[in-house]
């Protein structure tokens, strides 16, 4: 038996009415057909005059361009419009009404329309929310390795901050360990950005891999649990909570540097990154989280003092030491400006065959300082403070261009009896900094000093582990200086490997000559040393003598060249004049 087309199409007028979405039917003009209760309802705030007989004159203030719209579409049927959304005037709104709408237009045939419209304001209101955690979750994050950032930190100290004592004494007290590469700018430098920037999101990994799970995992909302983040540069975060004793963050941060300290294989590199860490143990004297990270920060600062690669957890006194170096680094820039600084050189010996003593041999430019206050302040006070803050790179520049004046000053004073070398140190500053190599030509050019007649000295440790540094030293090879290896005996090369570096001399540590009279150790030290420097055609200078006895081995030993207050403290240009002239009888 056929179904009744007249129960049918009832059926179906009785879906249309109940149905929860607006429906309207229409034909292509836009009049109206069919529209059930519900679209009527929604409509009625927006039409004008209260007509609800064309749907394009309805919706005319809502979308003036729908006519148009459906003017262009060319297909016999299928859908015009896809939930478009529609914004009511705020003048036509009433308490708990529809503020958006949503609307899809379908082409049923060539003939006719079916509008559906529908309250769309809660689903607007979910995603707005969405959106806004979405931001949110942005702006706590890091773009580079997708952890959270310095705001995210800054939320989970001032929530740790914001418990009660009983709170902490019950779940037990936090730490913030703050860590830092140790050598990420050379690596950046040499390598390039993009190996750079790949280093740090494996830095990252391995801080989070490190963390126990599931306590130890990032809680990205920051309610609890620990916390791993970058705060930026090559600097790391990583909150603990729940901690019971000092004891434990300082294992769980020398799990950290363990991990960060593994080499790193990026594009073919092998890249061994270790880093420096600061620790501050629960909230202390600090008040804020921005003085929590800072009281890290100054641990970590201590950390890097002490070496690098190994942590240090602060302690008020430290917090002391910090601004004291903040006020040498104010007044040494003052320093720099009103010609505080000035250089005194500290004579070089010759050792000859025949026992005799040339002190005209070479002289060591050193750096003082003059402050108006404090009278002279000792190198030790202001030369680290200097590399910290990036000063040295200037200082050295200035010792550099005034011990080239000086020397060429002694030459038209003494002639023949005047120093025959003048050394300079060099800083990592100096050697990193782009376009350097030029400005110690300008130097030479504008002083009217003989390349040969200036030795430029880097430490061993600085030669011997960056090859950025060698070709640094190759391209100042190349202009006629002379190279010295200096503290040889205290960094990372070795006798084997001495000949890879572009030295003309090798100075050996002080260390090894003050036992040089009593250990036979340290003498054997000290003759290999000289002998393997022999093969390879260059000097040796023998630092740090203060006894004849100590002057007696080294000249046994047949060192090229020697240096200490044995034979002379450091001198300012018109006292080493005068030292000069009172040895020249003695010279050979």
């Amino acid at each position: 038996m056929l179904p009744d087309p007249n129960l049918a199409y009832e059926s179906l007028i009785q879906f249309l009415y109940r149905a929860p979405i607006g429906l309207a039917q229409t034909a292509l003009d836009g009049t109206v057909d069919m529209l059930n209760p519900m679209a009527s309802s929604l409509l009625m705030p927006v039409a004008r005059d209260a007509a609800l007989d064309n749907m394009f004159a309805v919706l005319a203030q809502l979308a003036p361009g729908l006519r148009a719209t459906v003017e262009a579409y060319a297909e016999p049927s299928g859908v015009v419009v896809d939930a478009m959304r529609l914004p009511l005037p705020g003048k036509q709104r009433t308490p708990n009404a529809p503020q958006v709408l949503s609307l899809s237009l379908m082409k049923i045939d060539p003939e006719r329309l079916m509008f559906v419209v529908a309250d769309a304001t809660l689903e607007v209101r979910r995603e707005q929310e969405m959106l806004s955690r979405r931001l949110r979750s942005a702006a706590r994050t890091d773009a580079l390795t997708r952890m959270p950032n310095r705001e995210a930190v800054r939320e989970q100290i001032e929530h740790l901050l914001a418990r009660t004592a009983a709170t902490l004494e019950a779940g037990g007290s936090f730490a913030v360990l703050l860590l830092n590469c140790d050598r990420f700018r050379q690596i950046n430098d040499s390598l390039g950005q993009a190996v750079g920037d790949r280093l740090l999101v494996q830095i990252g990994e391995r801080i989070r891999g490190t963390l126990r799970p599931p306590s130890d995992r990032l809680d990205p909302l920051g309610q609890g649990g620990q916390l791993a983040a970058r705060i930026g540069g090559d600097e790391f975060v990583v909150v603990l909570d729940g901690m019971r004793a000092r004891e434990d963050a300082e294992r769980v941060a020398g799990r950290l540097l363990d991990a960060v300290a593994r080499p790193y294989l990026i594009d073919g590199h092998d890249i061994v990154c270790g880093a420096s860490l600061g620790l501050a143990w629960g909230a202390g004297t600090a008040a804020t989280p921005d003085e929590v990270l800072r009281d890290a920060g100054i641990a970590m600062v201590e950390a890097k003092r002490a070496g690098g690669a190994r942590q240090r957890a602060f302690e008020p006194a430290m917090r002391e030491r910090a601004a004291q170096r903040a006020g040498i680094e104010h007044e040494l820039r003052q320093a720099l400006l009103e010609e505080q600084l000035f250089v005194v050189y500290q004579p070089v010996v010759g050792l000859l065959p025949d026992g005799g003593t040339d002190y005209a041999a070479a002289v060591e430019a050193l750096v003082r300082w003059r402050h108006p206050q404090r009278g002279i302040v000792p190198p030790v006070e202001f030369i680290q403070v200097a590399e910290e803050c990036g000063l040295i790179g200037a200082l050295g520049d200035f010792v550099l261009e005034r011990a080239c004046r000086d020397f060429m000053d002694w030459q038209r004073l003494l002639g023949e009896h005047a120093p025959r070398l003048v050394a300079v140190n060099l800083s990592r500053a100096q050697l990193g900094q782009p376009g350097w190599i030029g400005a110690v030509q300008r130097i030479l050019d504008a002083t009217g000093m003989p390349p040969a007649r200036l030795q430029l000295e880097v430490t061993e440790s600085l030669a011997a582990q960056d090859q950025d540094i060698q070709q640094r030293l190759h391209e100042l090879k190349a202009l006629g200086l002379k190279l010295a290896l200096d503290d040889f005996g205290t960094g990372y090369s070795s006798l084997s490997s001495l000949h890879l570096l572009p030295v003309d001399t090798v100075k050996i540590d002080r260390s090894f000559v003050s036992q040089a009279d009593t250990s036979h150790h340290h003498q054997v030290l000290i003759e290999a040393t000289v002998k393997v420097a022999q093969s390879l055609g260059m000097q040796t200078v023998a630092e740090g003598i203060e006894t004849q006895s100590q002057a007696d081995v080294v000249r046994a030993q047949a060192c090229t060249k020697a240096q200490g207050y044995f034979y002379s403290r450091p001198l300012s240009s018109a006292d080493l004049l005068a030292w000069l002239g009172e040895r020249r009888p003695l010279a050979a």
